[in-house]
């Protein structure tokens, strides 16, 4: 279901369903990070106006499509300068993530140990992706982190999920590198 028109919507939404019925997640995510490269510098596709508006005080994430045949839902996120997210995981499913204006940093993490409800994780580069750029995760390599690096600029960027991201799990510090684990509810904030 749209959530809100936009100038290339159905373009984006058939490329999203060709990918999704590839036999299998590489495929999948290889198909669309390539089709999400191309939609963002395609200028006939073009995102609602609402994507550019940022959140003071949180990342802002709109959904802008759910496929009621296929299950995959499309989120676009603003940030706004500074704005970022703790180390989380995408719920056991495969995701797509493109820049579409601006920059951020995505640093992927390895879960490397795990005990007494506290859990351990080792940084595995960071990429500073700019727009055009997309990249995919797929468990068990979900874990990452997302920040806007600019001090003064917002960023925007596209997700494609498996399915529809109501919740997932975010780590944060407790010192001596580890880290403890809170589910989250995840909420969407308006499109207009």
């Amino acid at each position: 279901m749209l959530s809100l028109e936009f100038p290339g919507a159905r373009q984006l939404i058939a490329a999203i369903d060709a990918a999704v019925q590839l036999p299998d997640e590489g495929a999948t995510t290889d198909a669309l990070r390539h089709a999400l490269c191309r939609m963002i510098r395609d200028p006939n596709v073009q995102l609602p106006a609402c994507v550019y508006e940022r959140e003071d005080d949180h990342y802002a994430r709109r959904e802008l499509y759910r496929s009621e045949e296929h299950g995959y839902s499309v989120v676009a996120m603003t940030w706004g300068p500074g704005q970022g997210t703790p180390i989380h995981d995408h719920a056991g499913q495969w995701c797509v993530e493109g820049v579409w204006q601006g920059f951020l940093e995505i640093t992927p993490y390895e879960l490397v140990e795990s005990r007494d409800g506290q859990y351990r994780f080792e940084p595995r580069g960071t990429m500073n992706a700019g727009a055009g750029s997309a990249g995919s995760l797929i468990p068990p390599h979900e874990y990452h982190t997302i920040m806007n690096p600019s001090d003064d600029a917002n960023a925007v960027s596209l997700h494609i999920y498996r399915r529809s991201l109501e919740n997932c799990l975010k780590f944060y510090p407790t010192g001596a590198g580890w880290y403890r684990c809170d589910a989250c509810q995840l909420a969407l904030d308006a499109t207009h």
